[in-house]
Formats: structure tokens, C-alpha cells, sequence
């Protein structure tokens, strides 16, 4: 008969004080490590009394000592991982299928169902879950220096550590299958807690570790109820679930895991309250060290990995591609169609379809996770369209990592910031975004943030505080800012970003648009309008204008920064004031703005002008002016004097006199057209031709389109006056974004600024006489 208590040897009780000692706990500590309600048995323990076997060994464990060298007379016949009497594995397998049919139906109404955000009925998991893919290595505990990451393109910004989606993926199966003990991690929103509802399902349906028995635990239940029993018992908690199926027997539950046959499924450790936590951390330690034989999965938030957990590799949820975003979208759509599954498979398309146009690449950084991918799915399904204002679709998704989503799944987080209202929140945010992004910092190190947190905090309290209390404080307001809201991610150790570019941007015109007094205010549109050439800058203009009540401050004052680029360049203003001139030529139904954004770009090198898009559409004679251009650039390109571009020259000029109707333009160029040689004369002849009359023809050809028409001078520009252009250009491109973008700006101001773009200055002041 095995003994049923055990007692330490005198060598024993020393070698264990020893132990005890090295760890600095109390009594009281060793007894929460242990699992016990009262530090009796930890006294019995070292005063050589008996004490309960699984206590006894328990007691080794935590202190890192062999048990059988402790005990007085241990059993011989005792062995610690073989203690049960088990099953025959026919007996096993029969055993596991009884309780898998017994367990059926909970685990398909606990695991089988999606609540969606801001959906009134639940959707099945089948129908709407995606393969995750996992990434085995966690950007943030790489070592990098901040300089290796200050150039990354801002399209790339938030996909950097998160690995090469060709080779360093694996699926999320594949990863519980090669991991026996998996630690899944994740940003909020990333699918953690689905893709283990997702594995449950699998299991309970045998299309995943069929020869198991799956267990889904929330862990902030189990430590709420943990707390009211004051026991933290996984085995206990276990065996209640397993009375709601009609599995009574206790046994049931240790025969099936000290055979290895249970996948344990532990889901959002860091919902549990500090206060629990770690209770909750030596459980699950003791747990699966003691079932070891079993398959366990763990999820929590990246950045709340605070404690390890011996023997779990680490892993983590990687963004979704291209081809996941597609497959989500497909039965995103399908599952809420209105009507039938082929208009939902028809809508899907077109939301893929403008999800992939340029305007919409903020959009796409985005909806990397299912939780915003849920988000721009619902918006595009109610508007057909996704936002104008990008800043509506921004603040629901800070909503929702602010408190909504996990408002909406019932958590209760640990009070952060020092208790700082949400308005408090916001304020800070802005602050960190605004001063990093002004210093050009996508990423930046750990104390600078720190920094930034401390001053608001001291300037929130207004009273002064001690440096080493400020420093505690802001390290966990930072701690907190990253592992609730996932607002801010530690990209690589002791470097920080805002999770998402967008993020930074939004907060960072926040800041600009919130200034508390109109001086305040004054100067941070003019600090905004300073950087008007800097591209990095463009989206913060963008929201800006749409975040204010009006824009008319900031447009004007935009304006203003345009002209000035060329205002004092006296060659760069000839320039202006032809294209003027020019514009008020031509009889067009169009904007005087955009004939001369036209003939502006066509004046310059044709890369240029594909790039510059305040032209929209042709009218005859722009279209006219176009066709001679390239006219003249085909005659003018190097060899132009063999047939076959002599060839061209002569169709070019024949379609162009079907539009020309201007007599004298016509009897010129058809006169010229009538001198070029045709296909019916000797190559002799047409080498004579070329070599003695061609570049008198082609020049000629020139004088009459500028004598007629006034374009093909020749303006030479030096490159740091074609680098002013180019700014230029780009700044009115962006002043009309802003115009277009759905902000708030008077009639009379909006219509003044497009009559008066692309002005020179002389036409500028004249104006302002009237």
C-alpha cells in the first residue's frame, strides 16, 4: 500500500532551508507558489511532521529539489509520473470516444460561435474563420540599433518584424502540431482567441488531434472564480466542466491526462488582473509540468509576455496577406449578403477591388488583422464605399482598441495612467505622436517616450514628484499604453512605434487640430504649413483639414506657402506668366486653373507631367496643342532621320490637320507636310532629302507651332529651379487633395483658391487691387 503522506529527513529539512533561503520568499509565499489556502503544511514541512504526498512533492518542486532525497523512507514502490494505474490503450482510445461524445455538443456551442463586433446574430465559426499564419520568431526581443530602422518606406512601416511572408510563416496547425507546449501571442484584434476556438472545433470534429480530447479555458473566468473559491486549481476548474457534460466521475479527467490525451486550450492570459496573474502563471506552470505528457496552447497579448513559462516556445500571430484579406473578405461578405451569396461574392470583388487602388494604401495597412478587416468589411457593406474621411474610420478603430472591444467581451483591464480619463488618454497620445513625428521619428527608443509620459504626468499633476517615482510611473504607463490598447508596440527591444503609421498620422493632426486658444492654434497651422514640400507630411494635411470645423485658416495659409516657393525666382514667374497667358488663349469649358496646370506640365519632361494630375481633361485646342508636342519631341529624337520616323511624322501630321482650324496654322503645316518624301521614292532620293532639307523642314515645323500656337519654347531650367517646380507642383496638388477631401471650407474661399492657382505673383497682387 502506497503511504498516503511523507515527512522530510533531518538532511532533508536542511537541504530544503537551503533552498528555501535562495529563494527569499516567506512561508506565506511558498504556500501561494504551492497552491495551498494556509501556510500549515509549508511549517509541517520543515518541522519533519507529515504532510499530505502530492503536497510534499509539490513543495520539492517549487524549490528545485529531487523529493525521493528529502523524504525519510521513501516508498519504493512510488513513481512520481507513473502513480495512476492506467488504461490499456484500447481502453484508453474507448474511453477518450465516450468522453468526445459526451463533450460534443458544449464544445461546439462554447467554440463553435462568433459574436462579431457590432453584429446582432452570431455567426458560426466555419463560416467566416481564416488559417492563421505564425511567425517563430518575435520582432520585439530582436537587438537592433534605432538607425537601422529611421529609413523605412512609410508603406512598409507596419509590416516591419513582422518577417518575410515567402519563408518565415508557418500555418497555425502546423505550429501546434510541432510544439507540444505553444505560447501563441499577438497584437489586439490578431485572431488569438479564435484561433483557439478555431483548433477546439477542429479537434471536437476529429479534423485536428482526433485521438485528444479538446478543453477551452478563458482564463479571466477561471481566475474570477478562482478568487471567490480562493483555490487556483486547473484540475478542480476542469472537473466542473466536465459535470456540465455529465462526467462525474473524477478519475475521468486524470486518467485522460496523465495519458497525454487532452489539447488544453488556455485563452487570453492577459486579461487576467495583476493581482491574479500570477497565481493564475504558477498554476498553469505546475499544470503542464505535471501533465506534461499533454498538448497545451496559451494566448496572450505580445506585449504582456511578462512572466515565461518553462518548457512554451513563444510564437506569434503574423499579419494577414494579400490572399488571407481576399478568402476573409469573400466570406465576410457571403455570410451578411442582404440577399443571395452571389451578390456577397459580387460585392466582396469590388471590395477588394477598391481596397487595392492607391487612394485607399492607408486602408491596406490597416486591415491586416481580422478585427479592422471585420471593421472596413462592415463600413464598405452599409456605404458601398469606404470613408472620405479616412479620420471616421480611424477614431472607430481607436474606439475600438481604447475600451469597445473589450467592453464588448465583458473584460476588465488594471487601471492605467494613473486613472486617466479616456479625453486624458487621447491628450497623451497626441502629444507622443506629435513630438516624434515633428522630429521625422517613426520609430523611437524607450526613454524618449518616457520622457514624453513623465512631463504629462507632471504637468497633469501639477505637483512635483520624485525623478525615480516619475521614472517607475512612466515605465508603466508605457507598459500598460502597449499591452491594453496595443496603441504602441516595442518593434525591437527598448525601440518603440505606434502599432499602425495611420495611428501616429491621426494623432499627430489631433494635436494641430486640438490647440487649446486661437494663438495656440495659430501656430501650430502655421508650424503644420512649414513642412507643405515634405511628403511625409501629406497625410497629415489631409486629416487635419478633415478633423477641422473649418479649413479655411489652414488652406489660405497653405496658399500663401505655395506662392512663396516661386515668388522671388524672376525666370520661374516668366514661366507662370506664359502658361497664364497661354490658358486665357484657349476657348475652353474648363478651369483657367487647370488649362494652366496643363500646358505647365507639358512645358516640362514627360514624367513630369504624368505625375501631375491638376489636368483632367482635353478640350480641342488643348488636345491640339498635345498632338503638335509630340510631334515636335518625334522629330526631334536622335536618328529621326531614317524612313520609318519620317514615316511617322508624316501620319502624325496628317491626323493632326483633321483637328487644326485655324486657316493660317492648316495652310502652313499642310505646305509642310506636302515637302516630306513619300514611300514611292528610291532610297537615294529619300537619303538626299533627309541630308539636305530635314532639319531645315524640322525647324521650320517649330517656328510655325510657336508662331500659331505659342508652345515648344524652350525653357531651360536649372535643377535646383526643375526641384522648385517639382515641390511646387506637388504642394498644389496636395492644396486641391485638401479642397477635395471633404473638409470644411467656405464657397468664396475655395472658389478663390482654384482661380487662383498656378498664378504668377504680378496676377496674384493685380487681384488682390480689384
Amino acid at each position: 500500500m502506497v503511504k498516503r503522506s511523507l515527512q522530510a529527513s533531518l538532511n532533508g529539512i536542511q537541504q530544503a532551508k537551503t533552498a528555501f533561503a535562495r529563494k527569499g520568499w516567506t512561508q506565506d509565499n511558498l504556500a501561494t507558489e504551492v497552491n495551498l489556502k494556509t501556510r500549515q503544511p509549508i511549517w509541517r514541512f520543515f518541522s519533519g511532521r507529515p504532510v499530505e504526498r502530492h503536497t510534499f512533492i509539490e513543495i520539492c518542486l517549487i524549490l528545485e529539489l529531487n523529493w525521493r532525497e528529502i523524504a525519510a523512507n521513501p516508498p519504493a514502490e512510488f513513481l512520481e509520473r507513473e502513480e495512476y494505474m492506467y488504461f490499456p490503450v484500447q481502453d484508453i482510445d474507448a474511453l477518450i470516444q465516450k468522453v468526445r461524445s459526451l463533450r460534443f455538443d458544449k464544445i461546439q456551442d462554447q467554440c463553435g460561435i462568433l459574436q462579431l463586433l457590432d453584429i446582432s446574430r452570431p455567426v458560426a465559426i466555419d463560416h467566416i474563420y481564416i488559417d492563421v499564419n505564425i511567425l517563430e520568431s518575435i520582432a520585439s526581443l530582436q537587438y537592433l540599433e534605432i538607425t537601422e530602422l529611421q529609413n523605412i518606406d512609410p508603406k512598409e512601416f507596419d509590416r516591419f518584424g513582422l518577417g518575410d511572408i515567402d519563408d518565415k510563416q508557418i500555418p497555425g496547425t502546423q505550429a501546434v502540431g510541432t510544439y507540444s507546449k505553444l505560447r501563441v501571442l499577438g497584437k489586439p484584434g490578431v485572431g488569438k482567441t479564435t484561433f483557439l476556438q478555431h483548433l477546439a472545433i477542429q479537434c471536437n470534429q476529429g479534423a485536428f488531434a482526433a485521438n485528444q480530447i479538446p478543453i477551452f479555458i478563458t482564463l479571466r473566468n477561471f481566475a474570477q472564480e478562482s478568487k471567490i473559491t480562493n483555490e487556483f486549481s486547473l484540475l478542480n476548474y476542469i472537473r466542473q466542466e466536465f459535470l456540465t457534460s455529465g462526467i462525474s466521475d473524477p478519475s475521468v479527467i486524470e486518467t485522460l491526462l496523465n495519458a497525454g490525451r487532452v489539447l488544453l486550450l488556455l485563452d487570453g492570459m492577459d486579461e487576467v488582473l495583476n493581482q491574479q496573474s500570477n497565481a493564475v502563471l504558477g498554476e498553469i506552470r505546475r499544470f503542464s509540468d505535471k501533465y506534461y505528457k499533454n498538448q497545451f496552447v496559451v494566448t496572450c497579448r505580445t506585449a504582456a509576455q511578462r512572466h515565461k513559462l518553462r518548457g512554451f516556445t513563444d510564437v506569434e500571430i503574423a499579419p494577414f496577406t494579400s490572399e488571407q484579406i481576399i478568402a476573409f473578405a469573400q466570406k465576410w461578405f457571403v455570410v451578411f449578403s442582404k440577399t443571395n451569396a452571389e451578390d456577397g461574392q459580387a460585392q466582396s470583388v469590388e471590395f477588394i477591388q477598391k481596397l487595392d487602388l492607391a487612394e485607399n494604401w492607408q486602408f491596406r495597412q490597416l486591415v491586416v488583422t481580422p478585427l479592422f478587416l471585420h471593421l472596413a468589411c462592415w463600413v464598405f457593406h452599409g456605404q458601398e464605399k469606404f470613408p472620405t474621411k479616412r479620420t471616421d474610420f480611424y477614431k472607430q478603430g481607436l474606439d475600438l482598441l481604447l475600451g469597445k472591444w473589450d467592453e464588448a467581451r465583458g473584460i476588465e483591464r488594471d487601471q492605467v495612467y494613473r486613472g486617466f480619463l479616456l479625453p486624458q488618454k487621447l491628450k497623451l497620445l497626441s502629444q507622443i505622436a506629435a513630438a516624434t513625428f515633428e522630429d521625422g521619428q517613426y520609430f523611437f527608443e524607450q526613454r524618449i517616450v518616457e520622457q514624453y509620459i513623465g512631463d504629462y504626468i507632471q504637468n497633469l499633476n501639477n505637483v512635483p514628484m520624485d525623478t525615480e517615482e516619475l521614472q517607475i510611473e512612466s515605465e508603466a504607463a508605457l507598459k500598460s499604453m502597449e499591452a491594453q490598447h496595443g496603441l504602441l508596440a516595442e518593434r525591437a527591444r527598448g525601440i518603440f512605434s505606434f502599432s499602425y503609421l495611420a495611428f501616429q498620422e491621426y494623432f499627430t493632426a489631433r494635436k494641430i487640430v486640438a490647440s487649446h486658444n486661437l494663438e495656440a492654434f495659430g501656430q501650430a497651422l502655421g508650424g503644420l504649413v512649414s513642412h507643405i514640400t515634405d511628403p511625409h507630411w501629406r497625410e497629415i494635411f489631409l486629416l487635419t483639414a478633415t478633423m477641422l470645423k473649418s479649413a479655411d485658416s489652414l488652406v489660405q495659409l497653405m496658399k500663401q506657402q505655395i506662392d512663396a516657393l516661386v515668388a522671388q525666382d524672376d525666370y520661374l514667374q516668366e514661366f507662370l506668366t506664359w502658361a497664364s497667358q497661354k490658358s486665357r488663349g484657349i476657348p475652353t469649358q474648363s478651369k483657367d486653373a487647370t488649362v494652366r496646370a496643363f500646358y505647365l506640365a507639358l512645358s516640362r519632361t514627360p514624367h513630369i507631367a504624368a505625375h501631375f494630375a491638376l489636368a483632367s481633361s482635353l478640350d480641342q485646342g488643348m488636345f491640339l496643342d498635345a498632338a503638335l508636342d509630340d510631334l515636335l519631341m518625334e522629330c526631334a529624337i536622335d536618328g529621326s532621320q531614317d524612313f520609318a520616323h519620317i514615316h511617322a511624322c508624316g501620319d502624325a501630321m496628317s491626323n493632326i490637320l483633321g483637328i487644326v482650324l485655324d486657316v493660317g496654322l492648316y495652310k502652313s503645316l499642310k505646305q509642310l507636310s506636302e515637302q516630306l518624301p513619300t514611300s514611292h521614292q528610291s532610297q537615294e532620293r529619300f537619303e538626299l532629302w533627309s541630308q539636305t532639307n530635314y532639319s531645315a523642314w524640322a525647324e521650320q515645323l517649330k517656328k510655325t507651332v510657336i508662331s500659331y500656337r505659342n508652345i515648344n519654347h524652350e525653357w531651360e531650367f536649372s535643377s535646383e529651379q526643375q526641384q522648385v517646380l517639382q515641390r511646387y507642383y506637388d504642394a498644389n496638388q496636395l492644396l486641391l487633395d485638401c479642397l477635395h477631401s471633404n473638409c470644411e471650407v467656405t464657397a468664396a474661399i475655395r472658389q478663390e483658391i482654384e482661380a487662383t492657382l498656378l498664378l504668377p505673383q504680378k496676377e496674384l497682387e493685380d487681384r488682390e487691387w480689384q
